[in-house]
């Protein structure tokens, strides 16, 4: 690949990152080594003496570069927020797994001097977004990263729900859930609930029903491009929607969530030696001797 040059970085940090303040430092310095940069940081994550505190907006209008310092979570939600300025994204690992926050502290400066040489690899992963149409009420969207999932709304009961495809009825289902998950998100919880692993490369969703009901009802792949609905059957339940974990809304009888691949990826960059199966290998333990 050409070399490039990033001349504006934007720094997000996870909040809760004081205890890792000498590897954010040895972060800041190691950008510092390239040259005049100019570099924002995140005004929620505390701020770092001598940098500019700024919105994610003001990094997704300015910056050419955004480096997410933190775990997979704090990637995600940058990719979120960030996905339709189109600028790249980086992550740094200070967390457990680091799925997605591939670059470790280890690694750092040989894998920030190969990005700023123009030396790494460079991934598109597609969003979710799921719009929920309450009756006799404006339709709320949001997006997702890692998956969509609906659960009940009580703690401890299974839910009735009905799932279409592109308006073709897929199944009735009483469990207590279902996950909708892209390809980054089928190591999360997709994972868990028995779901397939999907390369990044994959253009699919999955659908992972939660404990279901029907032990024949299991996981189904479909293209990406299709329309999911999801509809709850029963007029004394509700069900609750929740995007990567975060944003949530209750929908009950008569409402309904469509879901779909949003219209914009987020790009991610990876050091040049990047193996996703090297990854699956580390994270989940394979080929470890019994």
């Amino acid at each position: 690949m050409p070399q490039n040059r990033f001349n504006t970085i934007g720094l997000i940090i996870r909040q809760q990152c004081a205890k890792h303040r000498s590897d954010i430092d040895m972060i800041c310095q190691t950008l510092a080594a390239h040259g005049d940069l100019r570099v924002h940081c995140l005004d929620q994550s505390e701020g770092l003496p001598g940098y500019p505190a700024c919105s994610l907006d003001q990094i997704g209008e300015q910056a050419d570069l955004a480096v997410s310092i933190g775990g997979d979570g704090t990637l995600l939600s940058a990719a979120r927020q960030l996905v339709d300025y189109q600028i790249p994204l980086v992550g740094i690992n200070l967390g457990r797994l680091g799925f997605l926050a591939d670059v470790t502290m280890q690694g750092l400066k040989q894998h920030i001097d190969a990005i700023f040489n123009g030396d790494y690899s460079v991934e598109q992963r597609f969003l979710l977004q799921g719009e929920i149409h309450l009756q006799n009420q404006p339709s709320q969207r949001y997006i997702a990263l890692n998956d969509i999932i609906l659960h009940s709304h009580q703690s401890i009961s299974m839910i009735e729900f009905e799932v279409f495809s592109d308006q073709q009825l897929i199944n009735k289902q009483r469990a207590d859930g279902l996950i909708v998950a892209t390809p980054t998100g089928s190591t999360a919880y997709a994972l868990s609930g028995g779901g397939p692993i999907m390369h990044p490369s994959m253009d699919s969703i999955a659908l992972v029903p939660i404990c279901p009901h029907t032990l024949s009802n299991r996981p189904i792949v479909l293209p990406a491009h299709q329309q999911i609905e999801i509809r709850i059957s029963h007029p004394d339940q509700a069900g609750l929607v929740s995007f990567d974990g975060r944003s949530q809304a209750v929908i009950e009888q008569g409402d309904r969530i469509t879901i779909e691949r949003y219209r914009q990826q987020i790009t991610l960059l990876h050091p040049a030696d990047y193996d996703y199966f090297h990854i699956l290998r580390a994270k989940l333990k394979w080929s470890n001797q019994p």
